[in-house]
């Protein structure tokens, strides 16, 4: 609400009739330290080999490796990534105690054709110094990312325009599946999908089988682009983010989709014929 280019209220005076400290103002909240980020990243690294750790074993595991870490320090880093340890729970607990759960639609469900089902995820990106945010939309049938942000929090806003962004490109699936997450039970994200006359899924809380094909996404992209650069902005992020996924869309063969593309199975072409040696 304070600007700081106003030409007639300087800050002293805008602090003053927003009854705000020009302290409060000028304060910039500080980062993670260089040693929590360190964390984070093998946090994530061995969370994609076993999903099923929690906090407890992940500090066991730093501390094997030769870091000195609590639980506490652990859990609460893991909260900040966006990750919960991922196995069957006995009652299962909502993302926001106001939002609306949707239930799981996919069971049993053939998914034979594009725009069938789509899904969506948040990953933890890590950088440099800092980390970021990443959400993906996907067509399951024919594994194409169809949209993608970067965000360097996790709030709503970049979930709700990667998906106005796939809508706009693509028109709407039937169905689209997320997890349990804040940002997908928002009543901006689910509204969005209820005017485009999408039907809403829902993982149940804990089950990352449910959205299997995003989370394999995120290993592949995180061990063949994240983790082979040191990402010092968030554009430079973004330019090579885009890279990869172009190049994945557009020349990685998938043998689930018969050595076809993502975008050829998407659009329906027929596989490739191999010609006799």
């Amino acid at each position: 609400m304070v600007d700081s280019k106003h030409e007639q209220l300087g800050i002293v005076r805008q602090c003053r009739l927003l009854s705000i400290s020009r302290s409060t103002f000028y304060y910039e909240p500080k980062g993670e330290s260089l040693f929590n980020q360190k964390l984070m990243r093998l946090i994530d690294e061995h969370y994609l080999k076993r999903p099923s750790n929690g906090s407890r074993q992940m500090a066991r595991r730093l501390r094997r490796q030769g870091y000195n870490v609590n639980r506490k320090r652990v859990r609460r880093l893991m909260r900040l990534m966006g990750i919960t340890a991922v196995y069957p729970k006995p009652r299962t607990s909502t993302g926001h105690p106001e939002h609306r759960i949707y239930p799981y639609l996919l069971r049993g469900l053939s998914i034979n054709r594009a725009n069938q089902v789509w899904c969506s995820d948040i990953t933890y990106i890590p950088m440099q110094r800092g980390f970021m945010y990443l959400v993906a939309v996907m067509d399951w049938h024919s594994r194409k990312v169809l949209s993608w942000r970067l965000s360097n929090t996790m709030d709503t806003d970049f979930c709700v325009a990667a998906l106005e962004d796939a809508l706009a490109k693509y028109g709407p699936p039937e169905i689209f599946n997320t997890d349990q997450g804040s940002q997908f039970t928002s009543l901006e994200f689910t509204q969005t999908l209820k005017a485009a006359g999408v039907r809403i899924s829902m993982d149940g809380k804990g089950r990352w089988m449910d959205n299997v094909f995003i989370e394999r996404l995120w290993r592949t992209v995180k061990y063949e682009c994240v983790y082979l650069q040191e990402f010092e902005t968030g554009s430079q992020a973004r330019e090579t983010l885009g890279e990869w996924f172009r190049d994945y869309n557009e020349d990685r063969s998938h043998s689930s989709l018969d050595d076809r593309t993502p975008n050829e199975a998407y659009q329906g072409e027929e596989p490739p014929i191999l010609k006799a040696a």
